[in-house]
């Protein structure tokens, strides 16, 4: 870093209290709009006129725009400041969403979605590193579980609360809720958030655009991929081709630059790389298994979109019990067990969840839910801390920002790897299944006595189809089930931190 410049007002007294609440509302502001668009997706394609695979832009331009500004965030932290970065995040963020809500059009619904990514992929990165920092070290496991339940329980509440204002108002109602929320974030921060060192560091344009062509590539590919039918397509072919190139010379200049984009001396530090293999193997097995499940439960058992929320919520709740007390047990007994105990409850969900039947009751989706959101409540507080327990402080910034993107890109890899797998095992299993079906069975067996009849062979070919795509999700459940089970043992290479070791906190802005 070349120099570092002391703001006159660095020794104001904090506002804590305010400065966490602050942080926990951007948060949920942020997280809670990755998921509450895409119950209202059906309703805004008949407004705007739009194909399905056109819609499907809505979601990637966000997507694909958060991805590239993640890795960016780190740098304009130190350049600008925070409190500067965190009032322009949100700015654009609550103008973008309430532009989103006047959209008459799919070209400009997709434009304000791109600027809403931009805007907002700020917001979770730097709520962390600020909180980590306006904490002392023995409060941070404490810090670390208030914001983690605005990041992940904003997503699990994000269907529910998306579906009702569906329901009852309008899909446009779901970028509208932003906005006030965005103006007391706004208020928030500009009120509460001390100004202190700021970076002026030179920003490495070369490495900055290899990772964001990279970045971008990797998820247009992961998202377009199960519309295009994956290799088969030249889009698909074009996409992973530039994103392994990208990568590839993006790690190549890393290791010759003298000031690289990502600083190298964050993966020396052993606690933050493994915590970043763990929030990846976090971001595929949670993120996978909620998008799995509203399908599950809307197309295949036939619940309503309201109600299937609802049936997703017990997640939310456990997810909320778990951080509240791992929050209080973190800095009493070895991080590593509240992880393993997280990753435990994750397994055994998944286990539960390879019992599901077409013929089930809710309460299977009930309690499966709330074991897997005690578990990830349970593992994310401990690994989040651990992660940053022996990282300096200089490097939180960009620590921050490349931890939020790892766990994005494993819940992007996560959901296409599932509904890939999904879609070839339903063919599969159903071709397995009606060969079972021959002239011979036809005769000895009276059920496929009349399959001659055009429509009766339809409506028995529909139930092969709805029993194959069943075994399809119980499969996705057991791959989960397996990754649960084989991050278990990356805990002996994480180290607990030893009391008073720890950097003292410093509000680096």
């Amino acid at each position: 870093m070349a120099s570092q410049e002391l703001n006159s007002d660095s020794e104001a007294p904090l506002h804590r209290g305010m400065i966490t609440l602050t942080v926990m509302l951007a948060s949920v502001l942020q997280s809670l709009d990755n998921t509450i668009a895409n119950v209202a997706m059906p309703k805004m394609q008949g407004a705007l006129a739009a194909t399905q695979d056109q819609m499907s832009w809505v979601l990637t331009s966000y997507i694909v725009a958060a991805a590239i500004m993640t890795p960016l965030t780190g740098w304009l932290a130190g350049r600008f400041g925070r409190k500067t970065l965190f009032l322009v995040s949100v700015f654009g963020f609550t103008l973008a969403s309430a532009l989103c809500g006047l959209a008459q059009g799919l070209g400009e619904m997709v434009l304000f979605r791109f600027i809403q990514g931009l805007s907002g992929a700020a917001l979770v990165p730097m709520s962390q590193a600020v909180l980590l920092d306006i904490n002392p070290p023995e409060r941070h496991g404490r810090a670390m579980a208030v914001w983690g339940q605005g990041v992940l329980v904003g997503p699990m509440l994000g269907p529910i609360l998306g579906g009702w204002l569906t329901d009852h108002y309008s899909w446009r109602w779901v970028f509208y809720i932003n906005v006030p929320l965005g103006i007391l974030a706004f208020l928030g921060v500009y009120a509460y958030f001390p100004r202190a060192v700021r970076y002026r560091a030179r920003l490495d344009f070369l490495g900055f655009a290899l990772l964001s062509v990279a970045v971008a590539s990797l998820q247009l590919c992961l998202d377009r991929g199960p519309t295009r039918d994956w290799f088969s397509s030249s889009e698909i072919w074009l996409e992973a081709g530039t994103a392994a190139l990208s990568f590839y010379l993006f790690i190549v200049h890393s290791l010759t630059a003298r000031q690289p984009f990502i600083r190298l001396a964050l993966f020396k530090d052993r606690n933050f790389l493994t915590g970043n293999i763990f929030i990846f193997l976090v971001g595929v097995i949670i993120f996978a298994t909620l998008a799995l499940l509203p399908p599950l439960l809307q197309d295949l058992l036939g619940y309503p979109v309201y109600d299937a929320g609802l049936l997703t919520a017990p997640r939310g709740l456990g997810t909320l019990i778990a951080m509240a007390i791992a929050g209080r047990l973190v800095d009493r007994v070895d991080p590593r067990w509240l992880i393993g105990a997280g990753f435990a409850c994750a397994a055994l969900s998944l286990w539960q969840m390879t019992r599901f039947d077409t013929l089930m009751s809710a309460a299977p989706v009930f309690w499966s839910g709330l074991v897997q959101g005690l578990g990830t409540g349970l593992a994310y507080v401990p690994l989040v801390t651990l992660s940053f327990a022996t990282l300096p402080a200089v490097y939180r910034n960009e620590g921050s920002a490349f931890f939020s993107l790892v766990r994005n890109i494993g819940s992007s890899l996560g959901i296409s790897m599932v509904q890939a797998l999904m879609v070839r095992n339903t063919q599969i299993v159903h071709a397995s299944l009606a060969s079972t079906v021959n002239r011979y069975a036809a005769r000895s067996t009276p059920a496929f006595a009349h399959l001659g009849d055009p429509a009766v062979r339809a409506a028995f070919n529909a139930q092969v189809t709805h029993q194959a795509l069943m075994i399809a999700y119980i499969d996705d459940f057991w791959l989960m089930f397996g990754l649960a089970l084989l991050a278990m043992p990356l805990l002996l290479l994480l180290r607990p931190p030893q009391r008073g070791s720890l950097p003292a906190p410093t509000l680096i802005e």
